[in-house]
């Protein structure tokens, strides 16, 4: 149980039998843990240097053991201590490490994954040993045969326990059954997600350290192979593409959560869907293939909704949805 803080299974056995005695003498010592008198002589000098017992004078010589909730507390502020002092030192390595491998081995400096389930475990894996932030392209087709049927549940954990995910969407993902509702889930858990027209490609991004890229030849319907790129040149230039597109991409704009009970004013949730689909740039057609609708259903919906707000236009009605608190 100790090991942790630098005592062996033998200095915990003495520690154990001085704690339940509060002080004893190395004869006592031998006798209750069964152990050699140079091993719990050793053993007393580890807890001595740790702060978790004294040695008093007098004949025999005892020792007697500090108080273990003040002694062990000590010991572990210590040691959080040198762990916190480290951290520093971690980036200062890694900079070292990429300035000797960006060049050293540029073989190495892209990784080719093969096969579908490969692909979704490296994507899987690399998420999870993400420490800051995912950056990321959405666009089809997808190595998970689900698509956008249900959402990520790996993003869904991490973003709970703090990590940040920043998505921008192809807009052609708004077509998609059930893309709104899964983007809904990972927003409402933290995710920033943003749409734009026409992404280069699929890509994903962790921290600074690692990239994966899908390979994609047109014709393609599903994600079999994968580039991997790790710190390069090729990895700077992707994270300044994502943050260019980043800068010019629009906030997706989900219906706020209304007040339960306040039916004078609510929308209905298919229009709330509706109003949210059309904020992020989607044509009667688009938002018709994600709800299930024909583009007439879609197109009196929007009648409708003009007809509340009083508005003439389409940008109105959004305009009016934001004042409201809709989205």
């Amino acid at each position: 149980m100790l090991e942790s803080i630098g005592l062996s299974k033998r200095d915990e056995a003495v520690y154990d039998a001085l704690v339940r005695s509060t002080q004893a003498s190395v004869s006592d010592l031998v006798r209750t843990c069964h152990l050699p008198a140079p091993t719990v002589r050793r053993s007393l000098q580890s807890l001595i240097r740790l702060g978790l017992a004294t040695r008093s004078g007098g004949r025999p010589v005892t020792y007697v053991v500090v108080s273990p909730d003040s002694g062990l507390e000590t010991v572990l502020r210590e040691r959080e201590r040198a762990l916190n002092d480290v951290r520093p030192h971690i980036k200062t390595l890694m900079d070292l490490y990429r300035a000797g491998t960006r060049f050293a081995y540029p073989g190495e400096l892209v990784e080719v994954v093969s096969g579908r389930d490969d692909v979704n475990h490296r994507w899987a894996q690399m998420q999870r040993d993400t420490r800051t932030q995912i950056r990321g392209f959405d666009r089809p087709p997808y190595a998970a045969p689900e698509e956008h049927t249900e959402p990520n549940h790996i993003e869904l954990d991490l973003l709970r326990r703090g990590l940040r995910y920043r998505v921008i969407y192809d807009n052609t993902v708004l077509a998609l059954p059930g893309w709104l509702e899964d983007v809904t889930a990972g927003v409402r858990q933290g995710e920033q997600a943003r749409i734009a027209p026409d992404l280069p490609m699929k890509l994903a991004i962790s921290d600074d350290r690692l990239a994966i890229i899908p390979l994609l030849r047109p014709d393609d319907s599903a994600v079999t192979a994968s580039y991997l790129i790790h710190p390069s040149p090729l990895l700077d230039a992707l994270i300044a593409l994502f943050e260019a597109f980043w800068e010019r991409s629009v906030p997706v704009r989900l219906p706020m959560p209304r007040a339960t009970g306040d039916t004078a004013d609510e929308l209905p949730d298919e229009e709330a869907k509706l109003l949210s689909l059309l904020a992020a740039g989607a044509t009667d057609k688009t938002a018709g293939r994600a709800l299930g609708w024909s583009e007439r259903t879609v197109q009196r919906h929007v009648t409708r909704l003009m007809q509340r707000f009083g508005a003439q236009t389409r940008f109105q009605i959004a305009m009016e949805a934001t004042r409201r608190g809709w989205i």
